[in-house]
């Protein structure tokens, strides 16, 4: 048999729920495996296997929930009673709440084990994983290329098997991007598709989701996240039917727009392009129409007022550190990149983000009006998941004397995501091909607003025709 944690989880719960594999069977085989490969990986913040084994342990043949035993991991910018919350950085010390936040709420609902917090970058900004609270996470494929970020440690304790699943979030790609570098499946749902309570209403950037190896994973697992919960301030209308059943549909045929020209003025490397050239002759050959777009972005560089939004959120966050621990940001305590962006902000006012948040709306709305509306609307984007091969561990620095330098170059990295955060599409990332150096190569492709039965019918087509989940890094396969 092979690896436990290698299977996908809706087969494990089988198995845990027939007696074949018992809970705690299943949690040993992923302990043992963070015990061979973490220490070279560093995926985790904090691991818990008492609490872990005890959950386990009540879990028994015939349990009806969907994912009955299954272990899981959350990142650590989300609380679970009993565990710190750090957001990986030092202002946040050893602060740890009482309560769970919905999502890990319904986790535990529908089964899942919780083993563990995942690393991240420090208040999840960059897309590489280096916080200097608990130092950078490794690619299981490449041990010295960063597994992205910012769910970088999530990806990487998946792609490594140590566990079969784990939850991300993605405010300007940190799901997308390290689903992209360790070959993983990464869909940022729409907007309010996920509760974000209890702690917030609504979130205009970011979403909360899963970090998986097949698609029909991710919309299990949307299924159980996925639904308004009270209090919420707004939230996606629901789907017509369940999330899993899309998987199981063909999609129809659709007309699919390529995009290869980035948001950002950068340079996208050639084996990029080719990838999405690949899936674009793919998505011909199954019956698809594609054709090639010249996307509405480069008149106006939206770089400057998305930082002003993703930038106050960060400062509004590291204030409530401030508030929580006591403790005044300093670079004793904050990250250089992240005490540039919190004093910025801190240069502006309300009137300044309000206005960021009407310029982005209606952004966002000009984006899906052209692409998605009229008589030349698409069904569906295709663009490249990253504009560069997984990058080198060090090569974004939080810590340099040039912290907007280094928050430039993670976006000439990955300037094809953040555009669905400002329109609040769902997109997913797909590792439909390997290049040259032998890491994944990925796919984005973009669904239409609170299209995410389309998106994933759409990719479980492509994943039947081109399968990935077979390739494993060879960390996980025990090279």
């Amino acid at each position: 048999m092979a690896r436990l944690s290698l299977r996908p989880a809706d087969e494990l719960a089988a198995l845990v729920r027939s007696g074949e594999v018992s809970a705690e069977e299943l949690l040993e085989e992923c302990l043992q495996q963070v015990d061979r490969v973490e220490p070279q990986v560093n995926a985790f913040t904090l691991i818990d296997p008492d609490r872990a084994a005890e959950q386990a342990r009540a879990i028994r043949p015939g349990d009806p929930r969907p994912f009955c035993g299954v272990p899981i991991a959350i990142k650590d910018n989300v609380a679970v009673a009993g565990w710190r919350l750090t957001f990986s950085s030092d202002l946040f010390g050893d602060y740890t709440p009482h309560h769970d936040a919905f999502l890990v709420r319904r986790l535990r609902e529908a089964g899942f084990v919780l083993v563990g917090k995942t690393n991240m970058p420090e208040f999840g900004i960059l897309p590489v994983t280096g916080p200097r609270r608990f130092g950078p996470t490794r690619n299981p494929w490449d041990l010295e290329r960063t597994p992205g970020g910012s769910s970088g440690g999530a990806a990487a304790a998946v792609a490594a098997g140590m566990v079969p699943v784990a939850h991300g979030n993605d405010g300007g790609g940190s799901i997308r991007i390290p689903a992209a570098c360790c070959g993983l499946v990464g869909l940022k749902p729409s907007r309010g598709r996920i509760s974000r309570g209890p702690e917030e209403g609504d979130d205009f950037l970011v979403q909360d989701g899963v970090l998986t190896r097949t698609v029909r994973e991710t919309a299990l697992l949307l299924d159980v996240l996925a639904g308004y919960e009270p209090g919420d301030a707004t939230w996606a209308p629901p789907p017509s039917r369940p999330f899993a059943e899309a998987v199981e549909r063909e999609p129809g045929r659709l007309r699919v727009g390529l995009i290869t020209k980035p948001p950002l003025p950068t340079e996208v490397d050639p084996q990029c392009l080719h990838a999405t050239r690949r899936a674009a002759e793919l998505l011909a050959n199954l019956g698809h129409e594609v054709v090639e777009v010249d996307p509405p972005w480069g008149e106006v560089d939206l770089l400057p007022t998305f930082t002003r939004m993703f930038g106050t959120q960060i400062a509004a966050l590291i204030e409530l550190g401030r508030r929580i621990g006591g403790r005044d940001p300093g670079p004793e305590v904050v990250e250089p990149l992240s005490l540039a962006i919190y004093e910025r902000m801190r240069e502006g006012t309300g009137i300044d983000l309000f206005l960021a948040l009407l310029e982005l709306q209606g952004a966002g709305r000009a984006i899906v009006a052209t692409l998605f509306g009229g008589e030349g609307r698409h069904d569906v984007l295709l663009t490249p998941a990253l504009a560069k091969r997984p990058v080198a561990v060090s090569e974004i620095d939080p810590t340099s004397d040039d912290p907007w330098g280094e928050f430039r170059k993670s976006g000439e990295f990955t300037p094809f995501t953040a555009v669905c955060n400002i329109t609040g599409q769902p997109a997913i990332s797909l590792p439909l091909y390997h290049g040259e150096d032998g890491l994944p190569l990925a796919v984005q492709l973009i669904g239409p607003p609170a299209g995410e039965e389309l998106l994933l019918s759409l990719a479980a087509q492509l994943e039947q025709a081109e399968p990935w989940h077979e390739r494993i890094a060879p960390l996980a396969a025990g090279d």
